[in-house]
């Protein structure tokens, strides 16, 4: 269930209130007349299932109270009650199925904006990986792979293509890509450092690398598998499970394959940085293929679904 609050211009409130008993899977409403008072206006409080939650969202929001008062949205972590049970049971769909569009594009929009913070990960995700592929240690690469943030940006890049928002997408592009050269910069001063610390050499990257050989090598099976984990990261951004995107993190080769071609720079090894930056596009372009195709089902699932949002007269 998810709690809404609004905040209603008192000319608006009676037609606010006919929306929420209209919609299928609302209940618990409440109405305190007067009780905003910045912006001025009524309080208007009701619960609805997830299912039902974007389509009432839209549907405020083409009353334009965005503007004029305000929308927040809220999870429930606990509801004890037979109207919230009931609620969800007459709403469409399941809860676990249900996109709310506009929370997502919030998301996604804080993961996917340059900041500080963000660019620190990635270039410390990516001298984590440098150390990995030099070492041929696989765990040092998974842990580079649950570290870096890259995700937030291709989803972003995804909402933005269905949602058709280009200041989202704008946004999304140059975090990643400022992000990667970034990160790749700086581990190339990294790996002079490490050179001349005698922790890194070029005989290492040119050995024999059964465990972390795959970042430079991209074939089918990356796509395949870039394709099948972007589909499960979008899903578990959609559908709240954020526990699904660490495993989506360590399925893809991005933050390893830029490390590695930022380390091969470094050497001069023109074979491995090519192949490395060639893994490293194949993988963003496949799970940016794979995200927008599983939103695009989604929404294209749940328009079926919109009809039966509204209770009968």
């Amino acid at each position: 269930m998810l709690h809404l609050r609004l905040i209603t211009p008192a000319d608006r409130t009676d037609e606010v209130v006919r929306m929420i008993d209209r919609t299928v899977g609302t209940t618990h409403l409440v109405v305190l007349p007067g009780a905003a008072r910045e912006p001025e206006g009524d309080v208007v409080m009701c619960d609805v299932a997830r299912e039902a939650g974007d389509e009432l969202i839209n549907r405020l929001r083409a009353l334009d109270l965005e503007s004029c008062g305000a929308i927040t949205a809220e999870n429930i972590d606990l509801s004890l009650s037979e109207r919230a049970d009931r609620a969800e049971r007459d709403a469409p769909g399941e809860a676990a199925d249900a996109v709310l569009w506009e929370q997502l594009e919030e998301a996604t929009h804080e993961e996917s904006t340059l900041s500080i913070t963000y660019v620190a990960f990635i270039t410390l995700a990516t001298m984590i990986a440098a150390c990995g592929v030099v070492l041929d240690n696989a765990i040092l690469i998974v842990g580079a792979m649950a570290v870096g943030p890259e995700f937030g940006p291709l989803a972003g890049i995804c909402t933005a293509i269905v949602q058709k928002a280009p200041r989202l997408a704008l946004r999304s592009l140059i975090a990643l890509l400022v992000g990667f050269a970034v990160a790749m910069a700086v581990t190339v001063g990294f790996s002079l450092f490490m050179d001349a610390a005698g922790l890194f050499s070029k005989a290492r990257l040119d050995a024999e690398r059964p465990n972390t050989g795959f970042v430079y090598a991209p074939d089918w099976f990356s796509f395949v598998v870039a394709i099948l984990a972007g589909a499960a990261g979008t899903l578990s951004l959609t559908s709240a499970k954020s526990g699904a995107l660490v495993g989506v993190a360590i399925s893809v080769t991005t933050v390893p394959a830029a490390a590695n071609a930022a380390v091969a720079l470094f050497y001069g090894d023109a074979h491995q940085a090519w192949r490395s930056t060639e893994q490293l596009l194949l993988n963003l372009v496949a799970i940016i293929l794979a995200g927008t195709l599983t939103l695009l089902l989604q929404k294209a699932l749940w328009a079926t679904q919109r009809r039966r949002m509204v209770k009968p007269t």
